[in-house]
């Protein structure tokens, strides 16, 4: 018989699993979303902005692990916040995390309906919501086998279109000029792409449903994060030489018009697939952290306690998970992919910041990072949030904001509640 309580999760997943879920969020994310906007703000640079996305991405992924080794369970962020730096604190960063991953939720869910049936974008964006609900409903095991088999797929296409780039007659090296980049750009770059390696935090908010979290955790992040910016950095530079940054930048589809422009029509239909295959497994993943996050946030009274129910037989928090399925379909109806790119970068920018703060407290005993690690993450986190276009940080600051005075009205009218 288990000893866990009976709020508490299953420990299924090992460190295959937990690698393959956390790369089924960031490729899926940074190659299919995030390449035009960030050749809009920089250009060729953006390879520069890659780099920064890479390192913060870094810091933010070490401080997350460590932290994530002290407090295996469920929440990410909102836990460490909450027990390192004060209640408040960790209530931002859960707020941050559910309302940006919300919106990367229904980005994903968007991108999976204009490559699969443009004509009625919205309308598949919120089956796809539907159907992975129901997904995640019966059991995060099932969940990690079907992430697994997207990421080979999705990885199997990329590949097949980086060949393919490279060994056309079109491609042209010399567009990888950076001579004439801008700081301002290369950070915007730096904020649209960190949208595609926040990926691996899901890792860190399933603490909870790993086995020896103290090892898995710890291993399956930089793993997971290594891998994805290899790939990343290998179709950039496949996509920017051959289409240059001024195509790249105005491309509404930049792999599809890669394999285009190398004479290839007959792989347009398998880079549509791919790139359906990728956002779904994206969105999957996506799902499964924006739940998990919520459900300790209830289970805290943050949220109504009810979405804390975990299901007797799928071992599942069922009722944060359909919350957050119908919240992501009603925005995957009305919403627009550019600014919910925008507005999720900012608000889990600085989920991230909460976590590198988080870290600087540990002792050495809880096996606390160099201390350059978590002091560079909080600094990039906020320099790259503000350097985003205005409205997603105006729209950012607003929504954080509401969270903030939502919480004040929670402490004025019952100031011994415990977070």
């Amino acid at each position: 018989m288990s000893t866990d309580p009976p709020d508490s999760l299953r420990r299924e997943l090992g460190t295959f699993d937990a690698v393959m879920i956390g790369l089924g969020s960031m490729i899926g994310a940074g190659i299919f979303a995030a390449l035009a906007p960030a050749a809009q703000s920089a250009g060729s640079a953006l390879l520069l902005g890659l780099a920064v996305a890479a390192v913060i991405a870094y810091c933010n992924a070490t401080s997350s692990a460590r932290l994530a080794a002290v407090y295996p369970v469920s929440g990410g962020t909102y836990v460490y916040g909450r027990e390192r730096l004060g209640e408040f604190w960790g209530y931002l960063a859960g707020w941050g995390f559910v309302v940006g991953k919300t919106a990367s939720c229904a980005a994903m869910a968007l991108t999976v309906g204009f490559y699969a049936w443009p004509a009625h974008a919205h309308a598949v964006a919120v089956a796809a919501v539907v159907a992975l609900t129901a997904i995640n409903y019966a059991g995060v095991q099932k969940s990690a086998w079907v992430t697994r088999v997207i990421v080979a797929m999705v990885l199997s296409v990329l590949a097949a279109i980086v060949v393919t780039a490279f060994g056309s007659d079109g491609i042209h090296f010399t567009t990888l000029d950076i001579t004439d980049a801008s700081i301002a750009g290369v950070l915007q770059a730096a904020g649209l792409l960190f949208f595609a390696f926040a990926g691996y935090a899901r890792i860190a908010t399933l603490g909870e449903e790993v086995r020896d979290p103290a090892r898995t955790i710890p291993r399956a992040i930089p793993i997971a994060l290594g891998i994805a910016l290899f790939v990343y950095a290998v179709v950039a530079v496949a996509v920017l030489t051959t289409l240059g940054p001024l195509r790249l930048a105005t491309s509404a589809a930049p792999l599809l018009d890669t394999v285009t422009a190398a004479g290839v029509q007959w792989m347009e239909p398998v880079v549509r697939i791919g790139a359906v295959v990728a956002a779904v497994g994206s969105l999957l993943a996506l799902i499964l952290g924006v739940s998990r996050t919520t459900f300790a946030m209830a289970r805290d009274r943050h949220l109504p306690h009810v979405l804390a129910t975990v299901h007797p037989k799928y071992g599942v928090p069922y009722r944060a998970e359909l919350v957050v399925g119908l919240v992501v379909s009603i925005l995957a109806a009305t919403a627009d992919l550019r600014g919910a790119i925008g507005f999720s970068s900012f608000a889990v920018l600085i989920y991230y910041a909460v976590a590198n703060a988080s870290a600087w407290t540990l002792s050495p005993a809880e096996g606390r990072p160099p201390r350059i690690v978590p002091a560079l993450g909080l600094l990039g986190c906020v320099v790259v949030a503000l350097a985003l276009p205005l409205p997603s940080i105006v729209w950012g600051t607003a929504v954080l904001a509401l969270g903030v005075v939502a919480y004040a009205l929670r402490r004025i009218s019952d100031p011994d509640r415990r977070g």
